[in-house]
């Protein structure tokens, strides 16, 4: 056996117990970092198996088993991301079947708090014109560049944090009521919001944004802010609107708890995983970034962005109350 074939064969052995123990219910971060990314542990097993047939030598077909059942498995976990399963969002197909005003489009950007490419991320929410605008990672330095496109809207929520949890909440529609809340973490705010977008029955919007899994970090506040944040919103309307960078990716346990407890519909199921970070980096990326619906509303639009300076894309959607 090749140096190169014993290299690849002891790969395989660790990513598939990493992969296997991932599938334990466990809040440990080290294990629920492998949820964020089994597409591009994916790609990298397939180009192993590729080579490992060729240098794998007498353990060749141990480790093209191996390589094998840790795609299998991932391919289980992601599939219902993927083009080949059923959509839960009909995207409209004509304009004129909804009319123009019985729609609105919402906005969810990651500016990256030490980013400091102001005028490009101004300059993307300025073409996209969102009805709605949710920015994340917002301290006073990024409040204060921004505050000329902020100004353009009726009502803004500032809530600025001086490392990563910062928030802004602009839009042009009705407010009803908003406010902002720390469901877990104390310096991780959620934005709650209730708009009358059709001049007919409110809506709730909700902007989302809990810490990642890191060291010192595991994911048992974050996992109950994600769910929380779905669940018990403050007037559990039936109509509402989720938008925000998750830290999580949409087939995970806990995010899929999210989905189905809330009765919330995503637009990337049955339709790709439509991956936002790295920006500069899709094809090994992860989709942390949401947008999900539920109740009567119908998804017109929904699109990640291109790069605008940040390390996470943009999600914009237009979103329509049906006729």
């Amino acid at each position: 056996m090749t140096k190169l074939g014993k290299a690849i064969f002891s790969i395989a052995v660790v990513l598939l117990i990493a992969v296997i123990v991932s599938l334990i219910p466990t809040d440990y971060w080290f294990v629920r970092t492998i949820d964020l990314v089994r597409e591009p542990l994916s790609y990298l097993a397939a180009i192993l198996l590729i080579v490992s047939i060729f240098v794998g030598g007498a353990r060749r077909w141990i480790t093209v088993a191996a390589l094998s059942l840790l795609i299998a498995i991932n391919i289980w976990r992601i599939w219902p991301y993927s083009f080949l399963a059923d959509t839960q969002l009909l995207l409209a197909e004509d304009e004129t079947k909804v009319p123009e005003a019985r729609c609105f489009s919402a906005m969810s950007v990651n500016v990256k708090v030490k980013n400091e490419q102001y005028q490009l991320i101004s300059d993307q929410v300025r073409k996209e014109a969102p009805d709605v605008l949710f920015l994340m990672e917002t301290d006073d330095r990024w409040i204060e560049n921004l505050e000329p496109l902020l100004s353009s809207y009726k009502h803004v929520e500032r809530h600025p944090q001086p490392e990563a949890f910062g928030l802004v909440f602009g839009t042009n529609l009705p407010v009803l009521k908003s406010n902002v809340v720390e469901n877990t973490y104390r310096d991780t705010p959620t934005l709650y919001a209730t708009l009358q977008p059709f001049g007919s029955r409110p809506i709730e919007f909700i902007g989302l944004h809990p810490k990642p899994p890191l060291p010192d970090w595991n994911t048992e506040l974050r996992d109950e802010n994600i769910v929380k944040a779905g669940t018990q919103t403050p007037d559990r309307l039936p109509d509402a609107v989720v938008m925000g960078d998750f830290n999580d990716v949409p087939w995970s346990r806990t995010t899929t708890k999210f989905r189905e407890t809330g009765d919330w519909r995503d637009p990337r199921i049955g339709r790709g995983t439509f991956p936002t970070f790295p920006s500069n980096l899709l094809l090994l990326g992860w989709p942390l970034d949401q947008i999900m619906l539920k109740g009567a509303l119908e998804l017109h639009s929904f699109e990640v962005l291109p790069d605008n300076g940040s390390d996470h894309r943009a999600l914009v959607a237009t979103i329509c109350e049906p006729s």
